[in-house]
């Protein structure tokens, strides 16, 4: 089987062309093609289909298997992907991902794909909606004892949880191994959640670093980045134009503080390189 490593930020997957290959049993390849010992390596394995709501269809596993319904790294790479096979002569077209529709926008430099913006849609703040068990209708500020240290969370789903924590100083010092699991696991979210610690560096600026289910720390992560900004918005920390600096790379967000209005992500997608596997 043909397949693609490509990464945005860091955040590293194993891409699937399914209108050329055929994946059997799916959740079987995304866990041992994501193991970084005895498979290709990456944070997940990426199927490229063809679309029904949309041009295209994104279908993302973990690398323990779960579904995921959204990765803001990975559907840069998708977009780039289709355009460089030449199945897009568009710049603006749609991906699809667990039912959810997203626009792409490709920004051509020399003839390649240099950034790629996506509407990421607008974000969900409804605790039952995200989901989140909290005290009231939504999580904004909201107090939380994790591991034995008090924090103050906000959560936003962009398609998927996210618990944003804002710390009081760089994210590179946290103790990410020990707090990230305990959040992604803990009985607040019914469906596990993504859980992002970051440290504001002035109204413009933001470092974080980010847990994801399934996954554990990762590079980058987009839905992740745009949540964040949001949360940090929502409590009045920054303006609409920020960028996130994330271990892999920076990332540029833009949100009106609408919360019917979309959130705007836009980075890079980079090829590692191809190759074919037996599976």
């Amino acid at each position: 089987m043909k397949f693609t490593k490509m990464h945005g930020c860091g955040n590293d997957y194993i891409y699937i062309d399914c209108l050329t290959e055929t994946v059997k049993d799916e959740r079987a390849a995304a866990i041992s093609l994501s193991d970084r010992h005895f498979g290709i390596g990456g944070d997940g394995i990426i199927l490229i289909k063809k679309g029904v709501a949309a041009d295209f269809e994104m279908v993302m596993y973990n690398p323990d298997g779960s579904r995921a319904e959204m990765c803001g790294n990975a559907i840069r790479c998708v977009a780039r992907y289709v355009y460089d096979k030449k199945y897009v002569s568009s710049e603006k077209f749609t991906i699809e991902s667990m039912g959810k529709v997203k626009y792409i926008e490709l920004f051509i430099e020399n003839g390649e794909v240099s950034s790629v913006r996506v509407d990421m849609g607008a974000p969900i703040l409804e605790a039952c909606e995200i989901p989140v068990i909290c005290k009231g209708n939504r999580a904004i500020k909201e107090k939380i004892t994790v591991g034995g240290r008090d924090f103050e969370m906000t959560c936003v789903s962009m398609g998927n949880p996210h618990a944003v924590m804002f710390i009081d100083k760089s994210p590179r010092e946290f103790e990410l191994e020990k707090f990230g699991p305990l959040f992604e696991n803990n009985k607040a979210f019914p469906k596990r959640v993504n859980a992002e610690f970051a440290f504001v560096e002035d109204r413009k600026n933001i470092e974080m670093r980010v847990w994801e289910r399934g996954t554990g720390e990762t590079l980058a992560c987009g839905t992740g980045t745009c949540a964040t900004v949001v949360a940090a918005i929502l409590n009045g920390l920054v303006c609409n134009d920020v960028t996130v600096h994330l271990l892999g790379g920076d990332l540029k967000i833009s949100w009106s503080g609408n919360e019917e209005e979309s959130v705007f992500m836009t980075g890079p997608a980079e090829y590692v390189f191809s190759g074919e596997i037996d599976l």
